[in-house]
């Protein structure tokens, strides 16, 4: 049985990886050169506790699940996960209010230890809060971690066991015959197929017209984002959200998981065209330092090193499409806005769990050998340094240091490369090299020349992702 995945985003990895625990042919086609550039790549990081999803919906049913796999997947896939917490404040009475209400919406959404704090207790644990605070629903299991880390670390398990990647192909069209789906073709090859899962994100909506079931549109929210230097760290400890609105959960200040502080996003509605625009505006950064600085005064705008926007796929149901279609054998698991990296896991399971069996009546049968765990690059900054010898005997390149702002080695770089980096971002989000202050001002020539070295390819030919995104160019192109 060949099934293939459209979409290499936190959905269509996990998903991957959880088919990859039986046998059958799995194959995941991305447009995108590398794994999570979409959705996954831009956005607030957080592993939502579930209280704030309307009971009932399919949001709620998927968010808190999934917050509850996250330790065992953290720990399978060997990436960062911290349970910090979070806090919805309100500045007035009536904030404190809703948050009653969403305390309840918590319980009914099966969210445990959810409580809501005082100002005097708030404060011991977020003193550099507003004064202005009187209170807080505090979510204990709340936690962050990098989207773009576990959707690469999915798919690398993934074809571990036994997945085939196909990255920077472009699904062009879908053949069903006699109701069922029975080809797939790309920009690259056609292929038989049994099974196809829509996970495509923004473009969701459109693969399903291919097959002449899409109900439903897409349309991307705009959110944009502050990055704040490493040097505020502990500025806050938990994620710290405002009193939502009816449009979003409003505009947080995240600590991120290797200690730099992250503000955003703001919330713009854009037209369907509009799904490739991630430009910033002054006026919506100008709103995300406003309103941030509301929760969490001390912000200093001066320590910003990135500023950056992501695009949010919504629809006017406002909750994600999952399920089977009237065409045999395609699978949407669409409209996967927030708190979709949250309901990731438990969405996987899901499709490989009950709409193969139940809806599709396909029984997978489990591998024999199925390996689970996945090992991350190790990364001089956090192994000891009886480790780090270890690492340096055996390859002298993991003693070279490239990016200086994160402490990243020639030998993590030429890893990365071996796992399938092939531009500069792909060695950015595999390593965090140029992740840090200077923003690759210092190491991105050293980064150039390694790949050029590795991959046995001239020094201009290298992107900083996708096509035509040379960094530098000594030919004449039209």
């Amino acid at each position: 049985m060949k099934i293939f995945i459209v979409g290499a985003g936190i959905s269509g990895s996990l998903i991957a990886r959880e088919l990859s625990k039986y046998d059958v042919e799995v194959h995941i086609v991305e447009k995108a050169p590398d794994i999570g550039w979409g959705v996954t790549k831009a956005n607030s990081a957080i592993v939502h506790g579930g209280y704030d999803d309307p009971p009932g919906s399919v949001r709620a049913m998927f968010a808190s699940y999934g917050n509850k796999l996250y330790d065992d997947l953290a720990k399978e896939l060997d990436v960062s996960f911290k349970r910090v917490g979070s806090f919805v404040v309100a500045f007035k009475e009536e904030d404190v209010e809703y948050l009653k209400e969403l305390k309840k919406k918590g319980r009914e959404n099966k969210v445990e230890d959810l409580e809501i704090l005082e100002k005097t207790e708030l404060k011991k644990k977020e003193p550099n809060l507003s004064d202005k605070v009187i209170a807080a629903l505090w979510c204990p299991t709340a936690g962050i971690t990098e989207p773009w880390d576990v959707a690469m670390a999915a798919i690398e398990n993934a074809v571990e066991n036994g997945a085939m990647l196909h990255l920077g192909e472009s699904v062009k069209d879908i053949v069903v015959k006699d109701g069922k789906v029975s080809k797939i073709i790309t920009d690259k090859a056609e292929y038989k197929v049994d099974v196809i899962i829509n996970a495509a994100g923004l473009f969701a909506d459109e693969i399903a017209k291919m097959v002449k079931v899409a109900n439903f549109e897409i349309f991307p929210r705009k959110g944009e984002y502050i990055l704040l230097n490493k040097k505020l760290k502990g500025l806050v400890n938990s994620v710290i959200f405002p009193t939502p609105t009816k449009k979003s959960k409003g505009i947080l200040v995240v600590p991120t998981v290797d200690g730099g502080i992250l503000l955003g996003p703001n919330a713009v509605d854009l037209p369907k065209e509009k799904k490739y625009d991630l430009s910033t505006t002054r006026e919506g950064l100008d709103e995300v330092y406003v309103k941030s600085k509301k929760l969490v005064p001390k912000i200093d705008i001066s320590y910003t090193i990135k500023t950056f926007a992501g695009l949010r796929p919504e629809t006017k149901e406002k909750d994600f499409i999952i399920g089977p279609t009237k065409v045999w054998g395609f699978v949407n698991v669409a409209g996967i806005r927030s708190p979709g990296l949250t309901a990731a896991p438990a969405i996987a399971k899901y499709v490989v769990e009950k709409i193969f069996p139940e809806d599709l009546k396909i029984n997978l049968q489990r591998k024999k050998h199925f390996n689970p765990y996945r090992k991350k690059i190790p990364n001089i900054k956090e192994v000891g340094l009886e480790e780090w010898e270890k690492l340096v005997k055996k390859d002298p390149r993991f003693g070279r240091t490239v990016c200086f702002c994160n402490n990243v080695s020639e030998g993590e770089i030429v890893e990365a490369i071996r796992r399938g980096a092939r531009t500069l971002d792909g060695v950015k989000f595999r390593t965090r090299a140029s992740f840090g202050r200077c923003q690759g001002g210092f190491c991105s020539l050293k980064i150039m020349e390694i790949i050029s070295r590795e991959l046995n390819i001239p020094i201009e030919e290298i992107k900083l992702n996708y096509e035509k995104s040379w960094i530098m160019d000594g030919k004449v192109r039209v």
